[in-house]
C-alpha cells in the first residue's frame, strides 16, 4: 500500500459468476478503464490479461483465480477474477474466504445459472456483501427484469434496482441512473472510454420515476431517518440515498443491481463507482478472529497498519518452478526481507520479496499493510490455509476447508525420464491445489490422481505436458476386486521330500468355508495334539493366509473366508518347512475343488439434486446397477442414498451434471466388497 493510500480507500473484491456470463470480459474492461491495460484483451481471441495460462487462452475459460490491483478515483481496488466452472470451485472458495465484497455477474439471457447458484451460496457462507452486474444486455433474448425475478426466486434476495437499460438487445445504448436520475450513453468510437450524462429522454421519464420510487421505498425500510423523510415527502439528497444504500449493502439487506454490455464497452464506469461507493473497505468488516496457538483463547486483530501483524495464505502457485504464496493481510504491516512466524507450523519463515500482483506480472514493494492482497516469495514450508504473524504475538486464523475429490484416473510415465520427473511434478501440483490428491494403489502399483471433475484432471494432465514436459499414459484406475468361496470345501496334501540332503515330512487337511461379508480371514484349529503338534500351528496359519492373499482366479486377495485346520500327521522327519509348504498345497487343493468367485468394491453414494431432475438421476443410477436405499427431501433439494459398484462410477460426475444441468452433486465412500 502506498503511504498515501488510506485503508478506507481499499476494496478487496471478487468477480464471480457461472461459466460464460462474461466475468473475465468485465475484469478486462475494468483494467482498461482504470489504466492498467492499454488495450482491450478479448477472451474469445485468447488475449485476456487475467486468463494468462495457455489452457485458459485455448479453452476461453478461467481456471485459476488471478489477482490484480488497480486504481479508480480515490480507491485502490484488489480484484480476484475467479473461475466459473464447477470443477474449479476451490478457487472461488478460497477467494471468497479473503475478500470483503463481490461483484456477481449474470448473463442477461441465461440469468441465474447453476454455477452462479453455487458461488452465491459460497458468498453467503462467508457473509460477503455483493452487487450484481447483469451483463450481455446487447444479446438477443436479453431480459433484465427476468434476471431480477430469478434472483428473488432462487436466492430469496432483495435486489435494489439502481439502473434501467436504455434500448433492447442490439439497440442497447446505455442506462438510466435512478440515484442521480440521469441518462448515460456511451461513445462506441472511444471504446466506451467516453460517455455523455444527459437528462432522461421524455418517453422514458415515467418508467424511471416509477422505479426511482421503488428504490426509495426499499431503501427507506432500512434507514429510519430516510423513512421519516420519505413518509413526510421531504426531498432526499443523492448523498443521503448513497449512504443508505452503502449501509444496507454492507449489512446484506439489499443487493444493488446494475447492467451493461462488457463486450460492447458499456456500463463499466458506473460499476466501478458502485464498487467504490457501496462495497466494504477492510475497516467496514469485523476485526479478524483467531485463537492463540498455545492457549487457544480467542483473539481479535483490528484492520490497522500499527496492529499486531496477521495474514492468511489463501493460494500457492508454482510459477516457473518458484513458489509464490498469495496472502491477505488482515492487520499490521509486513516488511520485505524480514522474518515472519508461521503459527500453523510453528516455524519461522523469511519474506524474501513482497509483490503487488497484476495477473502474471508483478511489482516489488518494500512493505504491505492491513487490507492488502499480495504475493510473497521466499516461504519454504508454508501452504494454503496457513497463518503468518509475529512470533511474540502469535495468532492462528481459521483454517480453510476443501471438498474431497470425487473422480480419479490412473497415470503412468511413458519413459524412464518421465518417471524421474513425475513425482516432483505431482508434488508441485498438490502444493498448488488442495483438492488434488495423489495416491499409489498398493495392489496395482498405479499412481492414482483424484480431483474435482474430469475437466480438472484433464487440465492437470495438459499442464504436465506443456509446463513440465512430462508425458504420461492416462487410463481409468483399475478396479481392485477380491476373491472368495461360496461353500465349505476340504483340501488335503502330503509333503514328503528330500531338501538339501535331509528328508522332510508333513500331512495337512484344511477346510475353507465362507464367512459373512466384511469378516475378513479367520483361522481356527480342530486338529488334536496326536495329529499335529501345536508348535506347528503358527507356520500352518501363516502359510494358509499367504496362499489366500495371492488369490486363485485373477490373483486378487481372498476375503471373508474361514481357514480350519481339520487334521493331519507328523513324525520324526517333520519340520516347520514341511508344514509351511504342505499347508499351501492343501489350500491350493481346496481351491481347485471349490467354487471361487470375484467380489467387487461397492460404494455408498449420496446424490443431492433438485426435485425436477430426480427422475433422470434415479434412471441413471438404475442403469449403472445402483440400488436406491432412501430418498430424503432437504428443502428444494432431494438426497438420494444408493449403493453402486465402483466400476460403474467412471464418468458419473459428467453424467450427473448433464442430467441436472450442473445442479446435482454427489459424494461416495467405500462400503464393502460384494459378489459381481
Amino acid at each position: 500500500m502506498s503511504k498515501d493510500t488510506n485503508i478506507n480507500q481499499i476494496r478487496n473484491i471478487g468477480i464471480m459468476a457461472h461459466i460464460d456470463a462474461g466475468k473475465t470480459t468485465v475484469t478486462e474492461r475494468i483494467l482498461y478503464y482504470t489504466g492498467k491495460s492499454h488495450k482491450l484483451g478479448e477472451v474469445h481471441d485468447g488475449e485476456a490479461v487475467m486468463d494468462w495460462m495457455e489452457d485458459e487462452q485455448n479453452r476461453g475459460i478461467t481456471i485459476t483465480s488471478a489477482v490484480t490491483t488497480c486504481q479508480w478515483k480515490k480507491s485502490q481496488i484488489h480484484i480476484i477474477d475467479t473461475p466459473g466452472h464447477v470443477d474449479f470451485t476451490i478457487e472461488v472458495e478460497r477467494a471468497l474466504r479473503v475478500l470483503d465484497g463481490a461483484v456477481a455477474v449474470f448473463c442477461a439471457v441465461g440469468g441465474v445459472e447453476p454455477q452462479s447458484e453455487t458461488v452465491w451460496h459460497q458468498a453467503d457462507k462467508y457473509s460477503v456483501p455483493r452487487i450484481v452486474f447483469i451483463n450481455k444486455m446487447d444479446r438477443t433474448g436479453a431480459d433484465y427484469f427476468n434476471v431480477i425475478e430469478m434472483m428473488k426466486e432462487k436466492f430469496n434476495a432483495n435486489p435494489l434496482i439502481l439502473q434501467l437499460p436504455v434500448g433492447r438487445e442490439e439497440n442497447f445504448s446505455g442506462v438510466i441512473d435512478l440515484v442521480k436520475m440521469k441518462q448515460i450513453k456511451w461513445h462506441d468510437e472511444s471504446l466506451g472510454a467516453e460517455y455523455d450524462i444527459t437528462e432522461i429522454m421524455p418517453d422514458l421519464e415515467q418508467k424511471a420515476k416509477k422505479y426511482r420510487e421503488e428504490l426509495l421505498e426499499i431503501i427507506a425500510e432500512t434507514d429510519d431517518d430516510l423513512m421519516e423523510k420519505y413518509l413526510g415527502e421531504e426531498p432526499i439528497s443523492t448523498k443521503e440515498i448513497k449512504n443508505a444504500i452503502r449501509k444496507a449493502t454492507l449489512k446484506r439487506q439489499v443487493i444493488p443491481v446494475m447492467c451493461g454490455s462488457a463486450l460492447r464497452n458499456k456500463g463499466i464506469q458506473p460499476l466501478l463507482d458502485a464498487i467504490e461507493a457501496f462495497l466494504p473497505s477492510p475497516k467496514d468488516i469485523p476485526p479478524v478472529k483467531g485463537i492463540d496457538p498455545d492457549t487457544e483463547e480467542p483473539l481479535e486483530f483490528p484492520a490497522q497498519k500499527t496492529a499486531n501483524p496477521s495474514a492468511l495464505i489463501f493460494k500457492v502457485s508454482m510459477i516457473e518452478g518458484r513458489k509464490l504464496s498469495f496472502a491477505r493481510i488482515y492487520s499490521g504491516t509486513f516488511i520485505s526481507g524480514s522474518d515472519v512466524y508461521n503459527s500453523s507450523l510453528k516455524k519461522k519463515e523469511k519474506l524474501s520479496r513482497i509483490l503487488r500482483m497484476h495477473a502474471n506480472k508483478r511489482e516489488r514493494v518494500k512493505q504491505a499493510s492491513a487490507g492488502e492482497i499480495v504475493g510473497i516469495v521466499g516461504l519454504k514450508f508454508s501452504s494454503t490455509g496457513d497463518t503468518l504473524c509475529s512470533e511474540d504475538k502469535p495468532v492462528l486464523l481459521e483454517k480453510m476447508e476443501f471438498d474431497k475429490p470425487v473422480i480419479s484416473i490412473a497415470i503412468e510415465p511413458k519413459t524412464h525420464a518421465d518417471q524421474e520427473k513425475l513425482n516432483e511434478v505431482l508434488k508441485k501440483f498438490t502444493i498448488e491445489d488442495p483438492t488434488l490428491k495423489v495416491t499409489e494403489d498398493k495392489d496395482t502399483g498405479q499412481t492414482i490422481l483424484s480431483g474435482m471433475g474430469e475437466l480438472h484432471l484433464e487440465i492437470i494432465i495438459s499442464r504436465m505436458l506443456r509446463e513440465f514436459k512430462t508425458n504420461v499414459n492416462v487410463g481409468n484406475p483399475q478396479v481392485v476386486s477380491r476373491e472368495s468361496i461360496d461353500a465349505p470345501v476340504t483340501g488335503r496334501a502330503v509333503f514328503d521330500r528330500e531338501i538339501s540332503g535331509k528328508q522332510h515330512f508333513a500331512e495337512v487337511i484344511i477346510e475353507l468355508s465362507p464367512l459373512q461379508r466384511g469378516e475378513g480371514i479367520k483361522f481356527e484349529s480342530m486338529a488334536s495334539e496326536d495329529e499335529i503338534r501345536t508348535e506347528y500351528y503358527p507356520v500352518i496359519e501363516k502359510s494358509a493366509r499367504d496362499s489366500l492373499e495371492n488369490g486363485y482366479i485373477k490373483g486378487y486377495p481372498f476375503v471373508d473366508t474361514l481357514i480350519t485346520l481339520k487334521g493331519g500327521s507328523f513324525n520324526e522327519l517333520s519340520s516347520e518347512l514341511a508344514f509351511s509348504a504342505c499347508a499351501a498345497m492343501a489350500c491350493r487343493d481346496a481351491l481347485e475343488k471349490g467354487n471361487v468367485f470375484l467380489l467387487e468394491p461397492i460404494m455408498d453414494v449420496d446424490v443431492l439434486i433438485p426435485e425436477k431432475y430426480m427422475g433422470d438421476a434415479i434412471a441413471d443410477l438404475n442403469s449403472r446397477g445402483g440400488k436406491i436405499e432412501s430418498i430424503t427431501p432437504k428443502g428444494s433439494i432431494q438426497m438420494i442414498k444408493a449403493t453402486m459398484p465402483l466400476s460403474k462410477m467412471f464418468g458419473y460426475s459428467t453424467a450427473l451434471r448433464s442430467a441436472s444441468q450442473g445442479r446435482g452433486t454427489f459424494t461416495m465412500k467405500f462400503s464393502r466388497f460384494d459378489r459381481i
